[in-house]
């Protein structure tokens, strides 16, 4: 298990004043450059805080009266129960690239590690109910991106961002989930392994206490924190009023590059994408085409790049068996060479083959049993 760093200093007195009522990223913003120290803000009055323009007299009250509620004492014990460290916008560990953004999160939960390496980073985000297509998308630009040098920014989410995450992992990259919930809750839960995973090689984070739960409004906001971490924001099938879409939305908001994948045109998954190319967003359906995008950078990692996609397509392309020498019968070898890695319907492999359906099946079962074969939902098949 990587080894938390130490906390920012004083980050105890950032937390009481984010924590406090009607105190987010903007507003302590405003306090920190109006008083000019998080100590000076902490201890002001509520006639010095009506000096700020948009505090009135009942939110200066409540933040005043609230300053000292969040009990930081408990949640620092907490984190280094959990190897989470925290860091505040005045360390010099704070990513650089997330504090040029509008409203960057002015204290952020960490688990694992953050490196330089991270200021070379591009987001990948998309639906959670995504198609077969989507996912293998996410997982093949993560992985040549990864193998790259580049850092993977996702949300840990079913679907693309899961895919990504895995893409970058497989290639030995690093990558930053960040979550719309506390660190000592993983989101979804099916996702503690990858979890796990992602802290070794790179980050978990989150700018919300630990056990905050992944309610429905925390989620807009992380998004911001992705699309601030990444240089470029790739967008794979996402619906028009999806949280990937949001992403996109904060990503041009903070003049960072947004590139889409273009999908199938009669499928609700390739509305946001398709919608984002035709507002300007770069069309995306290659590792040049984000290079491209990404300009002087892209330029000057082109030669990774193209090295690292050729050892990524050589890796792809090389066979992981012989068919021949394995013992399978002839109607097995009829049904594999049917099959490609697009998914074929049983019935559609009835009516190709010729063979009768008892045998389609005996044969589908022997196939993914010797794991050769993979099953997907309705009744779909697919060469592994």
């Amino acid at each position: 298990m990587t080894k938390p760093q130490p906390n920012s200093v004083d980050v105890e007195k950032w937390l009481s004043l984010i924590r406090a009522d009607n105190v987010g990223s903007t507003t302590f913003a405003k306090l920190t450059n109006h008083f000019g120290s998080v100590d000076r803000a902490l201890g002001a009055s509520v006639g010095e805080l009506t000096k700020i323009n948009g505090i009135g007299f009942k939110r200066a009250e409540q933040i005043a009266r609230t300053c000292d509620k969040f009990d930081t004492t408990a949640e620092l014990e907490l984190a280094d129960k959990l190897g989470v460290w925290l860091i505040h916008l005045d360390d010099e560990r704070y990513p650089p690239v997330l504090k040029r953004i509008y409203d960057p999160p002015p204290v952020l939960y960490i688990k694992g590690t953050l490196s330089r390496a991270d200021n070379l980073a591009v987001a990948i985000v998309g639906s959670r109910r995504c198609s077969l297509y989507g996912q293998e998308q996410a997982s093949r630009f993560a992985h040549f991106l990864g193998s790259a040098g580049f850092t993977i920014v996702s949300g840990m989410a079913r679907g693309i961002d899961t895919a990504a995450h895995q893409g970058a992992l497989s290639a030995g990259g690093r990558t930053i989930a960040v979550q719309g919930c506390g660190l000592a809750n993983i989101f979804p839960p099916e996702n503690k392994k990858l979890f796990e995973l992602i802290a070794e090689s790179g980050a978990c984070v989150s700018e919300l206490p630990l056990r905050y739960e992944p309610m429905s409004e925390n989620f807009p906001p992380r998004n911001r924190i992705i699309a601030g971490l990444s240089l470029g924001t790739i967008v794979i099938e996402a619906g028009l009023n999806s949280g990937a879409m949001i992403t996109a939305e904060s990503a041009m908001e903070n003049n960072r590059d947004v590139m889409a994948v273009p999908g199938k045109i009669d499928s609700p998954l390739s509305r946001g994408p398709h919608r984002l190319i035709k507002q300007g967003a770069k069309l995306v359906d290659s590792i040049e085409d984000i290079m491209e995008t990404l300009g002087y950078i892209g330029e000057q990692l082109q030669e990774n790049v193209a090295e690292a996609t050729i050892k990524a397509s050589e890796k792809a392309e090389m066979p992981l068996f012989d068919i021949n020498q394995l013992n399978i019968s002839n109607n097995e070898k009829i049904i594999y060479d049917c099959l490609s890695k697009e998914p074929l319907h049983i019935d559609q492999l009835i009516a190709e083959t010729d063979l009768a359906p008892g045998s389609i099946n005996a044969g589908l079962i022997s196939l993914r049993l010797k794991g050769l074969i993979k099953q997907l939902p309705g009744s779909l098949f697919l060469k592994r």
